[in-house]
Parts: structure tokens; sequence; C-alpha cells
């Protein structure tokens, strides 16, 4: 792929500091996926489901607890628990809580479809969980089922209102931005989002290995959204440097947001400040990377000094930005092998 510099380039920083990497972005925000797993059949991503085996070898919550706390030790403050669909691990709380519990993490995160939201979303609170994205790529009930092979949108919105009301946790909404449904969907958040305090983010669809024919009948520029939203009043946030990759737009009179994820935009990656780690202890730098790089030696010896170590040697070799311009994708055939 051609997306590591040269060892001339890399600014390798002291073993004490903040993973920093050769384009001096500060990386804060550590994605980790605990199953490639998933229950649901998304046309972008699982088409036909998981078809595979359940992996006997995903990580233990020991083995988090150390990952997590040697990452923190390294300047990481925010974590999102991703899949494939983590609530299908039956340890999620366990999970959730071990890393709520780690020194210096000051936010925990889950990406879910939702599916479970309602009978389990009690105790990922209890447990500290602060902020639940989940994915609504239509606000028509009979589209939601075509794309996700689940008829539960009313059940999700309802539980999504019963979170809201509870208090506790952030929720987002993400939608994966089709031409087909954009408009309609654009102005169904809007709606929704007048008097919930929700960010509701469109997500440019991202072609992989396994999607493309899906890939170039729908995909759509999300600068066709933001001018709308421009027209409209909107105005984009300006940046903190522990947010993710969403540009978030307000208007005074709506009580949330919108949010543009949009990885094909020039700058996307310049502010990057995350890195991944998937369900068998793999360093991604990118979600599109060529290669990956196995922590899992470190991680079940409780080892966070070799596992430091080994971040700080890692680190500096991640790519200045994807290759989805070149129709390249890496080695993510599908979004669920790191979770998105």
């Amino acid at each position: 792929m051609g997306n590591f510099v040269s060892q001339t380039q890399l600014h390798t920083p002291n073993q004490d500091d903040a993973l920093t990497d050769a384009y001096a972005r500060r990386l804060t925000y550590l994605r980790l996926s605990i199953t490639d797993v998933c229950n649901f059949r998304c046309d972008y991503c699982l088409p036909n489901g998981y078809d595979k085996k359940r992996p006997t070898d995903e990580l233990s919550v020991d083995e988090i607890a150390t990952l997590v706390r040697g990452f923190a030790e390294l300047g990481t403050k925010k974590v999102r628990l991703t899949g494939g669909e983590p609530s299908l691990r039956r340890d999620l709380p366990a999970i959730i809580d071990t890393v709520a519990n780690t020194n210096g993490i000051d936010k925990v995160c889950i990406s879910t479809n939702g599916y479970r939201l309602g009978k389990q979303v009690q105790d990922w609170l209890e447990a500290g969980l602060s902020q639940i994205n989940t994915s609504i790529d239509s606000f028509d009930p009979d589209v939601f089922a075509q794309i996700t092979g689940h008829d539960i949108l009313p059940k999700l919105l309802g539980d999504i209102d019963d979170v809201l009301a509870d208090g506790r946790a952030v929720i987002k909404i993400n939608a994966i931005l089709k031409a087909q449904h954009a408009n309609a969907t654009l102005s169904q958040a809007l709606d929704y989002v007048r008097h919930r305090p929700v960010s509701f983010r469109f997500i440019e669809f991202m072609q992989t290995t396994d999607n493309s024919d899906l890939f170039f009948r729908e995909h759509i520029r999300s600068q066709t959204l933001i001018d709308q939203l421009l027209d409209m009043g909107w105005q984009a946030l300006p940046r903190r440097h522990t947010d993710g990759p969403a540009i978030t737009y307000t208007h005074s009179d709506y009580a949330g947001t919108i949010g543009i994820i949009a990885p094909y935009a020039p700058t996307f990656c310049e502010s990057c400040n995350r890195v991944r780690v998937n369900a068998q202890g793999k360093l991604h730098m990118c979600l599109f990377d060529s290669v990956n790089f196995d922590l899992r030696e470190a991680l079940q010896t409780n080892d966070t000094t070799a596992l430091k170590q080994q971040l700080h040697t890692l680190i500096p070799a991640k790519p200045e930005h994807h290759f989805l311009h070149d129709d390249d994708s890496g080695l993510m055939h599908n979004l669920s092998l790191v979770g998105g």
C-alpha cells in the first residue's frame, strides 16, 4: 500500500511521552473491538450474516485490563468498545467496568446495533458507560429492516428514548449515507433531533472489498448534506483534540446536533487521534491499513512495560492517510473486522 514512512521521517517520542505519531498527531482515542461476531446482516457490511464459527481466542477481561492500562499510561483518554456487535459478549458489563475504572480513562463508549439495548443498558450504565452509539440507517421501518435484516426500528427508537430519559449516557446515532435515501433520512433526522439532545451523524459510505457493487450504486459525497445544512442556518462547531472523526453542526432551534463523518474529504486524516485493536489483540494503525501488529504476548503476561515499549516502537509508523481514493481498503474486507 505504500503507507509507511521511512525511518528518517519518524519522530520517536520519549518513553514517557504520550503516544504521538510521525505527523505530530496525539493519539488519545482507542477503539477496541471485543468481537467480530454480529447478529445483523447489514447490506453494506455483512449482507449474508456472520457465516464463520465464533472465534475462541477473543481477548479476555484480564487482557483488556492490561491493554487499556498500558494505553492510558501513554495518554489515552477515551475508549470505544466495538464489534461486530459487542453486546454478544456475555462479559460486556465486566469489560465496561474494567475500562471505566482504569486510571486516566475519562470516557467509555460503546458502538452497538441496539438489538439488546433495552435489555442490557442498565447493566452497562451501572458499570460506568458514558456514551452509546447506535445505528439508524433509515427512519422508515421497512427500509431499516431491508438494510439490517431485522424489523426492530420501533423498539429501538423506544429504547433510545428510555436511555435519554435516564440521563446517564450521551446518545449518538449513526447512519450510512446512501444516495437512494439521503434526502429522506436528512429530513427525518432533523425532525428527530429538534427536541432530542442527540447527535445524529451521517457517515459517508466507505468501500471495502466485499461491498464494491453497492458502494458504486449508493455512494454520495457528504458535501451535498453539508450544503443543505448551511443553507438552513446550521453551523460547524470547532473540534477538540479528544473528538472522534465527526464534524458537528448545531442550530439554535434544535436540541440535538447533526454530525458529518467524511472519510473521503481531503483533510479527513489530518487530525486523526485514534488507533484500533481487534478482538485478538492485533493493533491496527488505521481502519484501512495493510498490516497489523500482534500485542498478545504482552497482554497474556500482564506486562504493561513491554506493551508500552511495543507501542512506542510501532506508533511512529502510523500512516499519514488512508488509500480509499485509490480503491484500496487494505485488510478491511468488511467493517465488522475492526469495528468500523
